[in-house]
């Protein structure tokens, strides 16, 4: 086969409109993405709530829709009235999941404010391990309810008179998962899902609501948890959620690259499953895709070992993202994007500090990680129509996957801005990749820029000393030949190549 990469984008060969959800993500009481990442009274750019106004400046810049609170795996032991009413007056816990003390000061108001300031909605996740379906439907009688009962009259005394009217909602977390607290089996989970969805949904009839889906493609009930939690709670749910995170551990970066073949493959069998329950089910709706934990997750597992237990907010899971991470993110994305009819909501986890796209040192700066940038891209540009991505490519085998292409793209059409958007990643880590887009089918277009990420050093990160090692330069080599748009795709990197329609 030739070196050289084909790509065929056709308006009308729709994969399905693009839910700006998909670009969500996700903030958990763990580590300092709370306590130091988006909330740190007494920061030099901290507001009147004590919120870090630098990292609302960094997630305001990725347009950020919707993120997902409080848990994780915190949310099994979490009672959620300890985080409300007078801050003076909260208990701090014992927080078993991360083995840490969790002192409440932040909890559901100052998060909904905290979202109204950082431009997006809240997702919120309720407690299944320890608690059930009489504790969901009070927190969102509390959170929803506009006045005249208990839990609504509560809020209203603790400085809230108008209600948060949070409309998505997580039905536990990774339960199938033995470290969670209160996990439970397939069966176990998919009763108790529904009757949590019930009173939940007789509180407010509005809510969407997402059941667990398995904590990652590796867990022996895979997918059999899946049929059998939807067989139980269909009529209840809307969405089935998926969690799965990649590292480099064995230091092959081609494998590496690769791994997002795992990912659309979960994601294929997870619809599979879906698809099967509604069959057998006779039934109308379809259950939609909640890839609600995604990310690069491996650099800090040795050094969270050696953490000190029962200490308030240690730097945990404090990856540090390097150029190759940032491009195994970028082959995230455009999965999801491939899948867009049917993943609807998506959350990279986590937003600060843990495993995160910001990083923050306490009382100092905020920067932003390698993994920032085609996280912002796919946001700010990815919005609009996804198109069917037909590629011709060079492709090489790995250890753990086989015909693997370098050339891993996919388009985005906003109709609305007149524009086309080419997401594309060169796995190649040695070679440029030269690349021809036929876009016959859009008529004339002229090129509005070409983004490059790229960098000499596959494991150039960048850090508070060298915030801007890795960043993005729009000097992209792509030209528009008629019909057609001609580029040369750096080894490993990320392309955005946006185009301005007539």
């Amino acid at each position: 086969m030739s070196n050289k990469a084909k790509m065929v984008v056709d308006k009308d060969f729709t994969i399905g409109e693009v839910d700006k959800r998909i670009y969500g993500s996700f903030i958990e009481h763990l580590g300092r993405a709370v306590y130091g990442g988006i909330y740190e009274p007494g920061h030099s750019s901290a507001d009147e709530q004590g919120f870090r106004g630098d990292v609302l400046e960094l997630i305001r810049g990725i347009d950020v829709p919707i993120v997902r609170y409080p848990g994780g795996n915190f949310v099994s032991g979490y009672n959620w009235e300890d985080g409300v009413g007078p801050v003076e007056s909260r208990p701090s816990r014992l927080e078993l999941a991360w083995r840490t003390v969790e002192p409440n000061l932040f909890g559901l108001n100052e998060f909904a404010d905290w979202c109204r300031k950082a431009g997006t909605e809240a997702m919120m996740a309720v407690n299944l391990g320890t608690r059930g379906p009489e504790e969901a439907r009070q927190l969102v009688e509390y959170a929803n309810h506009p006045s005249g009962t208990y839990w609504s009259d509560l809020r209203a005394q603790h400085g809230y008179k108008e209600p948060h009217h949070i409309k998505t909602w997580c039905l536990g977390n990774e339960m199938d998962g033995p470290w969670q607290i209160g996990a439970k089996t397939a069966a176990e989970y998919g009763r108790i899902a529904t009757e949590t969805a019930k009173v939940m949904k007789w509180v407010d009839p509005s809510l969407e609501l997402v059941a667990c889906g398995s904590s990652n493609l590796g867990m022996p009930t895979f997918p059999e948890w899946e049929a059998t939690v939807l067989d139980l709670c269909y009529d209840h749910v809307d969405y089935i959620s998926l969690h799965t995170y990649y590292g480099n551990r064995d230091k092959d970066s081609a494998n590496f690259l690769a791994q997002s073949m795992g990912m659309d493959s979960f994601i294929n069998t997870v619809i599979s499953t879906a698809d099967y329950i509604q069959a057998k089910k006779r039934g109308k709706k379809k259950i939609n895709l909640s890839f609600d934990e995604w990310n690069v997750w491996y650099h800090s597992n040795d050094a969270d070992r050696q953490i000190e237990p029962w200490t308030v907010a240690p730097p945990q899971l404090e990856d540090i993202y390097n150029l190759e991470d940032a491009l195994l993110v970028g082959c995230m994305l455009i999965s999801i994007l491939k899948r867009a009819d049917r993943v609807k909501m998506a959350c990279i986890a986590q937003l600060v500090n843990v495993i995160a796209p910001i990083m923050t040192a306490n009382g100092g700066a905020a920067w932003k990680q390698t993994i920032y940038y085609p996280y912002m891209h796919a946001s700010i540009f990815g919005r609009g129509t996804a198109l069917v991505p037909l590629i011709h490519s060079p492709k090489y085998d790995a250890k753990d996957y086989t015909d693997v292409p370098y050339l891993e793209a996919v388009a985005v059409h906003n109709e609305e801005q007149s524009e086309v958007t080419i997401f594309a990643v060169n796995r190649n880590l040695t070679e440029s990749l030269p690349l021809d887009i036929d876009l016959r089918s859009f008529g004339s277009f002229t090129l509005i820029e070409h983004i490059v990420l790229e960098h000499d050093d596959l494991k150039a990160a960048n850090t508070l000393e060298t915030p801007d090692r890795v960043a993005p330069h729009p000097n992209g080599s792509a030209v528009v030949t008629g019909s057609t748009v001609e580029a040369l795709l750096g080894k490993a990197s990320w392309n955005v190549i946006r185009l301005k329609l007539a």
